[in-house]
């Protein structure tokens, strides 16, 4: 257990910390108040996180099976869990969680598919913009900035670009993946 992978742990057991802070009026003294605020502060610091676990990982040639695996279902685990919440807070409009949820599982799967004829699916520019444009669509529904710019609210217009560019992601992850696709996979039928 590197330091890299210790990394990728404290941000999947950070979620449920984020989700306290975001979902309840934790009352202790006059924090609550501070509630979103301190969500959002710990929001962030577990996505920067999966910038510096992968930062080390790379720098110390530990790159490891458990690494590979974890970090990315540590990114969709805080992503899923933070659009949930703003669905459960009625802030998001459930749609907008399905699409992002829905991307992530069919790239987890291309993913696998790849992995299983061992070849690796990098991550694309399209999907670094997308996690982005999320933490940041995110982060202002949670705030609730009261910014109103071309007739609508700002995160509503930031969720929105980030809902573009989660579909954009999407496509271009299984356009440069095709070559995984064979006739084999395609008639083998599902479930």
């Amino acid at each position: 257990m590197n330091l890299s992978n210790k990394i990728t742990i404290l941000r999947i057991a950070l979620i449920p910390v984020f989700m306290v802070f975001l979902l309840t009026g934790i009352r202790i003294h006059y924090i609550s108040k501070y509630n979103p605020i301190i969500a959002v502060a710990i929001f962030c610091f577990a996505a920067l996180t999966d910038t510096v676990d992968g930062y080390i990982a790379r720098r110390r040639k530990e790159v490891t099976t458990f690494g590979i695996l974890m970090d990315p279902i540590a990114d969709k685990l805080l992503i899923s869990a933070a659009i949930l919440a703003l669905v459960q807070l009625d802030r998001l409009s459930a749609w907008v969680a399905m699409v992002i949820i829905s991307r992530d599982f069919a790239v987890s799967g291309l993913r696998s598919l790849a992995a299983a004829k061992n070849i690796i699916i990098s991550a694309t520019i399209w999907g670094k913009l997308k996690t982005i444009a999320q933490i940041v669509a995110i982060v202002a529904t949670i705030l609730n900035l009261p910014i109103v710019i071309f007739g609508g609210k700002i995160e509503t217009i930031l969720m929105f670009i980030a809902v573009v560019i989660t579909i954009i992601s999407g496509f271009d992850y299984f356009i440069k993946a095709r070559d995984v696709f064979n006739k084999n996979d395609i008639d083998a039928g599902g479930e």
